[in-house]
């Protein structure tokens, strides 16, 4: 049995040992939200096989990973309906304690970012402020929903046309459910529609737009620093490019 380290930045290791998962994080108090996430959500999670202070253990999940930010998902259309039902349930669940990011704060992180990117040179001026201008149309009240917070295609789970599981949940809080469908679906745009004929729900795609700017102008710094490659390299910046 080989260990496989699966993920690693400057706040948390996960590794992989058989059929188990341990997440060591800094912030034990992360790990203390993320298991109380897991908990509370109506929807298929790994099973939590034990709990220490900066150790979180989890069961692997049953079947792949619904898609990568840099290649076409291959999951059925099937599928990703089966995904946006299930979002839809978590969406509709009570709310939990912990509220999100207000929009101020997203507004200042946002400002900061795009100072980053301007700064560095890793997109031209101009296409970093018709991205700003472009995020800026998701920065607006809604009404708060029981939100993943990191709902990218890498921590759902598919076989088939089943969602066995969806990991990563230490951003769970109260926040705008428009910014999970977004999150979904940065880099697949072509499967937004097979997302909503399970979500059920007429929605603002305009502002899922925004938050795809949003998300990938705020990210891209964190995701450089912390190894993941070069800022010119990142997929993000390819969609941030694509978009201007």
């Amino acid at each position: 049995m080989e260990v496989q380290v699966v993920q690693t930045n400057n706040d948390r290791v996960t590794v992989r040992v058989g059929e188990v998962f341990l997440k060591v994080d800094a912030d034990p108090a992360r790990l203390d939200r993320e298991a109380d996430a897991m908990a509370s959500a109506p929807v298929p999670t790994a099973e939590v096989l034990w709990r220490k202070p900066s150790v979180l253990a989890l069961a692997a999940l049953r079947g792949r990973e619904l898609g990568n930010l840099d290649r076409p998902s291959t999951a059925s259309p099937a599928a990703w309906a089966a995904v946006g039902a299930t979002v839809r349930a978590l969406h509709d669940a009570p709310l939990p304690d912990r509220v999100g990011p207000t929009l101020e704060e997203r507004a200042e992180r946002l400002e900061a970012e795009c100072r980053w990117f301007v700064d560095t040179g890793v997109l031209p001026a101009d296409a970093v402020a018709r991205s700003r201008r472009l995020a800026e149309t998701a920065l607006r009240p809604s009404e708060p929903a029981f939100v993943h917070g990191d709902l990218h295609v890498k921590h759902v789970f598919v076989d088939g046309d089943e969602v066995t599981g969806i990991i990563d949940w230490s951003e769970a809080a109260q926040g705008d459910p428009l910014f999970d469908l977004a999150s979904l679906t940065l880099g697949h745009e072509a499967r937004l529609d097979d997302l909503l004929d399970g979500y059920g729900t007429d929605v603002d795609r305009d502002r899922i737009r925004g938050w795809w700017a949003w998300r990938c102008l705020v990210a891209s710094r964190w995701l450089a620093e912390n190894g993941y490659g070069s800022p010119e390299d990142l997929a993000e910046v390819a969609v941030l490019r694509a978009m201007a």
